[in-house]
């Protein structure tokens, strides 16, 4: 197998490494100082780059050369990451988990990424975020607070998406329901007495359905990652993928990037799963009426592509009692997102002080219901 090309990016004033710099398009050397533009891809290569490849040819694993890469990369032995190795660095801490990873020593051919998005948020903003976020979290451990005063290094890492389009035109089968009221006269008891009353009762008329709605669907977005609860990710949506751009390495410098773990096929399924949510929802309102019922749906999908992305993740694993937890801050809105541990003491006291209030009240309110006298200095006494 061919060895992954390594990228590099030495300062060319003092030969130390470079680092993109988040919200701009440079590289920085935190050494000297010297800024280092991103060059811009000419128009026809970006429009190349950001265009979608072939579904059909994707899945039967018949893309061109020139849509796969090679790099280097190494599962994490705690939590199954796949992280990718930039430049000489042939060891690291996997972002997922905390735990030390190191390079293998072959090259894995994959689909490259097409397009990024690039970090805008420089990871002082995300630790501000985070610290905001955990401040309002209740129960938390005093050292999960510190972990982030103690400007504790985050971990910038681009994490792997898969997009999709398709063009769909679905039939239906199903019925349309319609309220209408009817009076009836029912008998109730108001004050010992019986008597008669009329009151209005909903009904529903339904009506068979069929019909047809199509919608073409643009950039439907499924995480490429199995590191991250699809709870965690979720959350951090929506992203804006207007700003997404052509790939570049430069972007990649100083950070780290995860290959894919859900392979295209799965991603697909994803993303047809989320096609007829939408599609189902089209149904419905096509159906109309006061109630619909859906019995079938038929979809016939066209023009399908798919585009490899990577987006843009602060992370931080803090571990407590043993265990991980991990803290995720959107690098391009700031949304946070993460798993919590609590304090067993701080819930501890809080509950001896609610017992404690309550105690109280009740001790100052009704003495005797506690066992006590009636203290003299509420009697005046």
């Amino acid at each position: 197998m061919a060895i992954a090309q390594e990228h590099r990016w030495p300062c060319a004033q003092c030969g130390a490494a470079l680092r993109f710099a988040p919200g701009q398009t440079v590289l920085t050397c935190e050494n000297c100082g010297h800024e280092q533009t991103i060059g811009e891809a000419p128009e026809d290569v970006r429009v190349k780059a950001l265009g979608e490849l072939d579904l059909r040819r994707g899945l039967q694993d018949d893309l061109p050369g020139t849509a796969t890469t090679e790099v280097r990369s190494t599962s994490c032995p705690s939590c199954g990451a796949v992280i990718e190795f930039q430049g000489a660095s042939h060891a690291t801490e996997c972002p997922f988990c905390a735990s030390p990873v190191v390079v293998d020593t072959g090259a894995h051919r994959v689909i490259k990424p097409q397009a990024l998005i690039p970090f805008a948020l420089a990871e002082g903003q995300a630790r501000d975020q985070l610290t905001t976020w955990l401040g309002r979290l209740w129960f938390a451990p005093s050292r999960l607070l510190e972990y982030t005063r103690k400007n504790r290094a985050m971990t910038g890492i681009y994490v792997p998406y898969w997009t999709f389009d398709a063009a769909t035109r679905s039939r239906y089968r199903g019925q349309r329901g319609e309220h209408y009221y009817e009076t009836r006269t029912v008998t109730v008891t108001v004050n010992g007495k019986r008597e008669q009353r009329q009151e209005q009762v909903r009904k529903t008329r339904w009506y068979p359905a069929s019909g047809h709605v199509a919608r073409n669907f643009d950039d439907v977005v499924v995480i490429a990652s199995t590191s991250l609860p699809p709870a965690l990710a979720n959350g951090l949506e929506p992203w804006n993928l207007a700003a997404l751009t052509a790939y570049s390495p430069d972007y990649l410098a100083g950070f780290q990037a995860e290959s894919y773990t859900v392979p295209l096929r799965d991603g697909h399924q994803g993303a047809r799963i989320k096609m007829d949510q939408v599609i189902h929802m089209d149904v419905r309102r096509d159906i109309g009426g006061d109630e619909q019922q859906v019995d079938s749906i038929s979809t016939d999908y066209a023009q399908e592509t798919f585009k490899h992305v990577l987006l843009p993740v602060w992370m931080a694993a803090y571990k407590y009692n043993g265990k991980s937890y991990r803290f995720l801050v959107n690098g391009q809105t700031g949304e946070v997102q993460g798993e919590r541990p609590y304090s067993a003491w701080k819930i501890a006291f809080a509950v001896v002080l609610v017992i404690v209030l309550i105690a109280g009240a009740v001790y100052l309110t009704d003495p005797e219901a506690l066992g006590l006298s009636h203290p003299d200095w509420l009697s005046g006494s």
